[in-house]
């Protein structure tokens, strides 16, 4: 008979940290032995609703300006291990860099940290959605470039900070800019990769991160990658920041060729980005995801044959399960939004309507529960799944969950995943797959997988593509062939 699990919750009142360090603090002490969960985070109606769930009673009265440190362990020396964990990950978050005997104290406040900004400076905002808006305005009224992490932030108040930064000449990167690399500095979710000539104009975060490792293993590098935000080629943001970093690439010295990746945009929008980059100084190439558009692995190839490298096709390695389940069913899942846009639209075009949570045709979103239905495809990463969760590059615990009741699904055929490595990601993603990979492949569901990352990177893009590999999965540094070769695999054919 298990032991009953024992639980704490702990309210600490006068500390805020940034989500991003909560996320990070989160998985830090779910790997401590014995511990089952974890939830340090601030005390947001999101975070209060994901503690009830979790099993843990908040007291009344517990509001935004507090934190939240939950642990759930097998017995009282895990648990205390656990809060020990945190305190440690928290006092290291927290520790101010060195700084001489009477220098001034670090600022309070954006405002206060831009006041006496030298030009260049950077505001990064990574605070919860909800409250991001007035931290960013700081920086957009200092005429800065102003990167916003924070995600489920209100698209009226996007509009609202890029008009305005039109007339400050600020750049706002975002909201929910996850991946930027400003100067050579990786910001949020980046890959470690080499400088070069390409600059990089991004309303996609993991469609960025893919064809920068792909311009890095082909010894391409890149000046900038300036992140604007998934939406910012929607019909509602009209392309404002795309726009702008579009101008301030033009008239960087160290860029010699620009490419403007993007989620499916807006067709009005897509006229209005090329018609500006056809005035430009600077040639431009476009990989805006769409039918009939190219995918990010074309577009890398042409990049890398425009700035007078040769192109080889990325890595393979091929898996144990050699055909789908008979009359089966795609699933795709996937912690990258516009990695599983790119794989819906090859694999629509193939086989007809996917559903999704994100879906190419609304007809096809699927309901609150997510439950697959024909083939599907889930992004773990949609603003609607972390609201009070880490972000699955962080913490692939739910897509873990998911592939094993796939496993368990007769209509699953094969499963499609993305792997994102990179600054900020899990420290060993295969890792957390590995033995639900292994259960698929030993149930006879082929899996495949598309490795986003570079040789830099702290995970070692070889080192997870073989656990992968190991584990019985299909591997491939391509995102696209990733996806080709689940069709064919379902299809009945080798991938």
């Amino acid at each position: 008979m298990s032991p009953t699990p024992v639980r704490s919750l702990e309210v600490r009142s006068g500390a805020y940290v940034d989500s991003v360090t909560l996320m990070q603090v989160s998985r830090r002490v779910q790997g401590v032995p014995g511990v089952a969960s974890a939830l340090v985070a601030m005390a947001t109606e999101l975070n209060l609703d994901l503690a009830a769930q979790m099993g843990f009673d908040v007291p009344p009265g517990t509001g935004p300006t507090q934190m939240l440190v939950g642990v759930e362990a097998s017995d009282d020396a895990a648990l205390d291990a656990g809060r020990a964990e945190v305190d440690a990950a928290l006092a290291a978050a927290a520790r101010p860099p060195a700084a001489s005997f009477g220098a001034a104290p670090p600022p309070s406040t954006v405002a206060a940290g831009v006041r006496d900004a030298e030009p260049g400076t950077l505001v990064l905002v990574s605070t919860p959605g909800a409250y991001a808006f007035a931290d960013a305005l700081d920086g957009v009224e200092a005429g800065l470039l102003t990167m916003v992490f924070s995600d489920n932030v209100p698209v009226e108040q996007e509009v609202a900070l890029k008009a305005r930064a039109a007339q400050t000449g600020a750049l706002l990167m975002g909201p929910d800019c996850g991946t930027a690399v400003v100067g050579g500095v990786g910001l949020g979710f980046a890959n470690v990769v080499r400088p070069g000539p390409v600059g990089i104009v991004a309303a996609s975060g993991t469609g960025a991160q893919h064809l920068m490792a792909l311009l890095d293993g082909a010894g391409v590098g890149v000046s900038h990658c300036l992140g604007v935000g998934g939406r910012d080629l929607s019909a509602a943001v009209g392309g404002r920041s795309t726009l702008r970093a579009l101008e301030l690439l033009d008239a960087d010295p160290d860029t010699d060729l620009v490419v403007v990746v993007s989620k499916p945009p807006a067709p009005e929008v897509a006229d209005l980005v090329r018609a500006q980059a056809a005035t430009l100084s600077t040639p431009v190439l476009f990989c805006l995801l769409g039918a009939g558009q190219p995918d990010l692995t074309a577009t890398a190839a042409s990049v890398v044959e425009a700035a007078g490298a040769t192109w080889a096709a990325p890595a393979s390695w091929p898996g144990a399960v050699t055909a789908g389940r008979a009359g089966g069913s795609l699933r795709g899942l996937f912690a990258g939004g516009t990695l599983c846009d790119e794989a819906m639209i090859l694999a629509s075009a193939a086989l007809g309507p996917v559903a999704s949570n994100i879906p190419l045709d609304p007809a096809w979103a699927l309901g609150d529960d997510l439950a697959s239905r024909g083939h599907t495809m889930v992004d773990f990463g949609d603003d609607r799944l972390t609201q009070g969760r880490p972000h699955p590059m962080i913490d692939g615990s739910l897509r873990v969950e998911r592939l094993r009741r796939e496993v368990e699904d007769p209509t699953c055929g094969v499963l499609l995943l993305d792997v994102v490595l990179g600054l900020g990601a899990a420290d060993d993603p295969a890792g957390e797959l590995g033995d639900a990979v292994r259960a698929a492949t030993s149930a006879g569901v082929p899996v495949v997988a598309s490795v986003i990352g570079t040789r830099d990177d702290p995970q070692g893009v070889r080192r997870q593509a073989e656990a992968l590999h190991a584990a019985g999965a299909h591997v491939h540094l391509s995102n696209a062939d990733a996806a080709r070769a689940a069709l064919a695999l379902l299809a009945g054919g080798a991938a």
